[in-house]
């Protein structure tokens, strides 16, 4: 089976979905984060009854709006992308994964629609506070959206609450509870979510800090950083501690993906924290080079991190694939072994059931039972297919953290400077401000890079490779489709960036 696969087509259906996935997720947090900072205003212009906080809700709204409209646009063609270039997943697996995306388009997209008129058309037209209601169901449905798109990520990371049939080969649901309450999908939505939010408060604070140094909208810019900073503080400190706790569920879930985090091939006991470091490239699992030009290490914390004990054992790389019997780890290699006997048992099984011999088929199906869980690893070739991209996994985890650390010290030397009255004479915090709105958007895309860069080779962890998930289609046909929307997207993108650039120069006085 395996030597039928288009390898071509599969790396252009990646990409495809890859360019799609970030393009979105350009617009997604921003949503997520600015829908609450909007309430927030307006929550104080109905508390104090101050206009200016009224025009300063307007403009921030309107900034949301645009974003909002282009993000959906992005969103539907992604999920349209599971039934073109990833058939066979879509089969395998569509009644679970679909159930939350319906969800969130009857509850979560209805919620949005209802009150999404009502906020930008229902000034004056409706009272204060049906308007503020309004804004407010409008930030909790836009991520109830997340919700639900985060829930079937997470259980893409963490299958649970399904059994496999046999006979039509697919995946199908026994417990809809335990797939939304999963620690991983929680854990998925509560990060993303807060990240999102703290992309919002540095979108207002990096225009708001423009505003100050082009010495224009002086009040408005200094009201809308104090909120935002407050709000972006905040958030800055959740991340990192749902951050800590999605470490610590990815070890014990994920083990090969923290390992390829941390680029460690051989697990000890403690386990060091790279702080920084220079990977080799050339490293593969089982050799004798190193793992590092040069690092600087933290002693025992990785082992705290994922352990919760200075003294816990991490697997590495080394371990995972070939095993380790003190540990009592299974390596990918003794897995694809089981693996490919779960394959050539449903294999036979269905053969004999379709010629009508059921003792042949009993026979087959109980040797399917006995390596079932194992069936994914079946349709690898070697155990090296089953580590990602340690490179890649590795640095893009690290900026995420930087950038994180780097958010928490900016809030806070914003919050000191605007009590001491002092932020407008600091044109160099204030340049650093704009700029970290763009590091912002970095940090995002570093963290998806983590999370489905280091799942790989998996559609679905340890069940599903992406190489059997594709669409039977031509590569060409899908290499097509990723440059249509490579200029698609980026159009999209620049129309955003021109709409909301001359909104901004307009400001908050302008109609």
């Amino acid at each position: 089976m395996i030597e039928q696969i288009d390898l071509t087509m599969v790396n252009w259906a990646r990409a495809t979905f890859a360019l799609t996935a970030m393009y979105h997720w350009i617009f997604v947090p921003l949503t997520l984060g600015l829908s609450f900072l909007c309430a927030f205003f307006e929550s104080i212009y109905v508390r104090t009854g101050n206009e200016q906080w009224k025009s300063l809700t307007k403009f921030w709204m309107t900034l949301f709006g645009i974003n909002f409209a282009i993000g959906v646009a992005t969103g539907i063609i992604l999920e349209f992308e599971f039934g073109t270039n990833w058939s066979n997943y879509s089969w395998m697996v569509g009644d679970i994964f679909g159930a939350p995306l319906a969800i969130e388009g009857i509850l979560a997209f209805f919620l949005e629609a209802t009150f999404f008129a009502v906020m930008f058309f229902g000034w004056n037209r409706v009272s204060k506070k049906f308007h503020l209601f309004s804004t407010w169901m409008v930030a909790v449905g836009s991520n109830l959206s997340a919700l639900w798109i985060l829930v079937a990520n997470g259980w893409m990371q963490n299958p649970i609450g399904m059994k496999f049939n046999p006979d039509l080969a697919r995946f199908e649901m026994q417990d809809f509870w335990g797939l939304i309450s999963s620690p991983v999908a929680i854990s998925h939505f509560v990060h993303a979510t807060s990240s999102g939010f703290l992309l919002a408060s540095l979108f207002v604070v990096g225009i708001s800090s423009w505003y100050l140094l082009k010495k224009r909208h002086i009040q408005f810019a200094k009201r809308s950083i104090a909120v935002a900073c407050v709000f972006g503080l905040f958030s800055s400190l959740f991340v990192a501690y749902t951050g800590d706790e999605h470490a610590f569920i990815t070890a014990r879930t994920q083990p090969m993906k923290l390992a390829a985090m941390e680029a460690l091939y051989d697990g000890k006991t403690p386990s060091g924290l790279v702080a920084v470091g220079l990977v080799n490239a050339d490293k593969k699992p089982g050799d004798d080079q190193d793992a590092f030009s040069f690092k600087v290490e933290i002693p025992g914390m990785l082992s705290l991190l994922a352990k919760r004990s200075f003294t816990g054992f991490v697997p590495g790389i080394n371990d995972l694939v070939f095993g380790n019997a003190e540990e009592n780890l299974i390596g990918v290699e003794e897995k694809i072994r089981r693996g490919k006997l779960a394959v050539a048992g449903l294999g036979d099984y269905k053969a004999a059931k379709s010629a009508g011999e059921q003792l042949a088929a009993s026979n087959a199906l109980s040797l399917f039972d006995q390596h079932r869980d194992y069936l994914g690893y079946g349709y690898l070739e070697s155990a090296e297919q089953a580590v990602p991209p340690v490179s890649t996994v590795f640095y893009s985890f690290r900026i995420m953290v930087g950038l994180g650390v780097f958010f928490i010290l900016l809030f806070l030397v914003y919050i000191y400077l605007l009590e001491k009255q002092q932020l407008e004479d600091k044109p160099t915090i204030l340049k650093l401000g704009v700029i970290s709105l763009f590091l912002g958007y970095v940090a995002q895309q570093a963290g998806w890079v983590v999370t489905e860069v280091g799942r790989q080779p998996w559609a679905i962890q340890d069940m599903l490779p992406v190489t059997i998930a594709r669409s039977n289609l031509d590569s060409g046909t899908v290499a097509v489709t990723f440059f249509l929307f490579l200029a698609l997207f980026t159009a999209l993108l620049i129309a955003e960036l021109r709409i909301m650039t001359k909104q901004i120069s307009i400001g908050p006085e302008g109609d």
